[in-house]
């Protein structure tokens, strides 16, 4: 359900909010400052639980340097933004100093970015070739794969060392219905085997968490490729492959360092 103004007050969707026990609904925009606010959060949720990957956002506004400068000092590995949420370009110039930072930080971007299942007014590929030409080293992980555009965001994640692919809904009963996968695609993911990582966008999905491996598992790539997919190529774009076994919550290993992609 594409979310515009005249969507909002269609009769479909009071029919479909109505039937669904909703009463009443508000619409607000990104209040000021709730990157900031989202980022303590996640913090705080991640120094409680050591098992939690620090991880942070943030949004076309003042002092968005700040924040993100912030949550890389306070050991954030992550970034997540999404542009069809947000509403924003990836290009704005207020966000220049935020991609500057976290290009030298080398902490990886998950970036919602394709035109589905809804697009928005910056989404697609362009973009993001253009947000790559100015920050080379810029490490983005292409969240749904970059769905419907599979081959375009495929050909990014080929042509440079720094972006990467998640399988989030991809080729699953859900999205092939949505955006199915062209043919030749899975021979494509093939040959980038260090280039995908495993997403699930769990607990919000309309299948199990196992029905996403599955999927996977079904394409028939090899154990190696989906040793790199489910671990390697994760551990290593988080850092994770750095830290002592003990840190990663490993037993017996006399503290030596995490297996290497």
């Amino acid at each position: 359900m594409v979310d515009t103004p005249a969507d909002r007050a269609s009769p479909a969707r009071t029919i479909h909010f109505r039937s669904s026990g909703v009463l009443h609904e508000k619409h607000a925009p990104i209040p000021k400052n709730m990157a900031q606010w989202l980022n303590d959060y996640s913090a705080a949720f991640a120094s409680s639980h050591a098992d939690a990957i620090h991880s942070a956002t943030f949004y076309p506004e003042p002092g968005v340097d700040t924040v993100v400068a912030e949550s890389l000092k306070q050991g954030a590995r992550i970034f997540k933004v999404h542009i069809q949420v947000g509403g924003f370009s990836p290009l704005d110039s207020r966000l220049a100093p935020a991609w500057k930072l976290i290009e030298d930080s080398a902490a990886p971007v998950v970036i919602h970015c394709g035109n589905g299942p809804h697009p928005g007014e910056y989404t697609g590929p362009e973009p993001i070739r253009e947000l790559i030409k100015r920050y080379p080293e810029l490490v983005l992980i292409i969240a749904h794969a970059g769905l419907p555009e599979y081959r375009e965001f495929a050909e990014l994640a080929a042509n440079h060392p720094h972006v990467y692919l998640d399988t989030t809904m991809v080729g699953t009963s859900y999205m092939e219905q949505v955006a199915p996968i062209p043919p030749g695609y899975i021979d494509t993911l093939a040959g980038l085997y260090h280039k995908v990582v495993f997403g699930t966008d769990f607990p919000s999905i309309p299948y199990s968490y196992s029905h996403q491996i599955q999927v996977l598992e079904s394409w028939g790539l090899g154990s190696r490729w989906m040793q790199n997919v489910l671990w390697h190529t994760p551990q290593a774009l988080l850092h994770l492959d750095r830290l002592p076994w003990s840190v990663l919550g490993g037993t017996g290993n006399g503290g030596e360092e995490a297996p290497r992609h």
